[in-house]
């Protein structure tokens, strides 16, 4: 740990600020992609819990990308230059970047892709190196999620997979062979920018879907409520992953809690915080998913949901 301590030059004392003058106190760098990101907030809450306050028994120095993918590196670079005592990353398309800047300051990550595919750890049970956190694990979910769709509506049989390919957690591979095992076509359909939303929903009524699967990413989240827009005046039903789907409209959604999820981090940071080695702490993976079902988009769209549905459901929107 870093020591503050007052500077004086000619007995005269240069103010600084209250967080400068504690001594011990720890510092948490957080490397955002963009600055008001809801998960950086649901790890306030849980440091929160576990009876942090910034400013007083711990400081947080905030780099974030502006949004911009491309300027994740620099973000980063100006984070580890200034030797925070861990590095917390949140997304799948951040945490990579930070672990490349160092490998030597205590890592920290909330990422929905495989921590082993981004080269974060060396595997879930034994990270080794200076990196451990959170993961939501979507990949897997995708057969589960298709399956869902398929039994809460039967007769569907050409799914619009909406997707980033260059987004690290896809689930393209899975989802591909759920649908040959459910006897559905699945039709992708790409959106690498804002811009390609337009040509995509193009896509997907020119190949006849009756139906869509959206893939949980940034720029789906940002474009939800013009995706449910697009399912609701097409009237298909929409499966998504976490995220608000349902409660915005879409048919259903399956996944884990990633807001609650994201507030798991803050065990990590304290356990690191007071001696623990990342190297030796497991990654975290959800024990529960979450399935909402709008009843009210069920009706709409003339969709009887069977009771064996029904009854496994965490939530029903009416």
């Amino acid at each position: 740990m870093r020591r503050r301590e007052f500077i004086s030059f000619a007995g005269a004392a240069v103010s600084m600020p209250f967080v400068a003058l504690a001594k011990d106190v720890p510092r948490l760098g957080v490397l955002l992609y963009s600055q008001n990101d809801p998960q950086m907030a649901a790890v306030r809450r849980g440091l929160s819990d576990l009876g942090y306050v910034e400013g007083r028994n711990i400081v947080i120095e905030l780099r974030h990308a502006e949004g911009r993918l491309d300027r994740l590196p620099i973000a980063a670079g100006q984070l580890v230059g200034l030797q925070p005592d861990v590095i917390l990353a949140i997304g799948g398309d951040v945490s990579p970047i930070a672990k490349k800047v160092t490998e030597k300051i205590p890592l920290v990550f909330v990422s929905s892709a495989d921590p082993e595919q981004l080269g974060l750890v060396e595997s879930l049970r034994r990270p080794g190196g200076n990196a451990t956190g959170v993961t939501l694990l979507q990949d897997a979910l995708a057969s589960k999620r298709l399956e869902v769709l398929k039994e809460a509506a039967p007769k569907i049989s050409k799914v619009a997979f909406l997707w980033n390919p260059d987004h690290p957690d896809n689930e393209q591979r899975a989802a591909q062979l759920a649908a040959q095992t459910l006897g559905l076509q699945l039709h992708l359909v790409e959106v690498r920018r804002t811009e390609d939303f337009d040509s995509a929903f193009r896509a997907a009524n020119d190949a006849g879907a009756d139906s869509l699967y959206v893939v949980t990413s940034r720029q789906t989240l940002v474009n939800i409520k013009r995706i449910v827009q697009f399912a609701m005046t097409n009237r298909i039903p929409l499966a998504g992953g976490f995220g608000d789907w349902a409660k915005e409209g879409g048919l259903l959604s399956y996944g884990p809690d990633a807001i609650a999820m994201s507030a798991r981090a803050a065990n990590y940071i304290d356990k690191i915080l007071k001696g623990a080695n990342p190297a030796d702490l497991p990654v975290e993976q959800p024990a529960k998913f979450q399935l909402i079902i709008n009843l009210t988009t069920a009706k709409t769209l003339g969709l009887p949901i069977p009771y064996s549905l029904l009854s496994r459901a965490d939530e029903l929107i009416e």
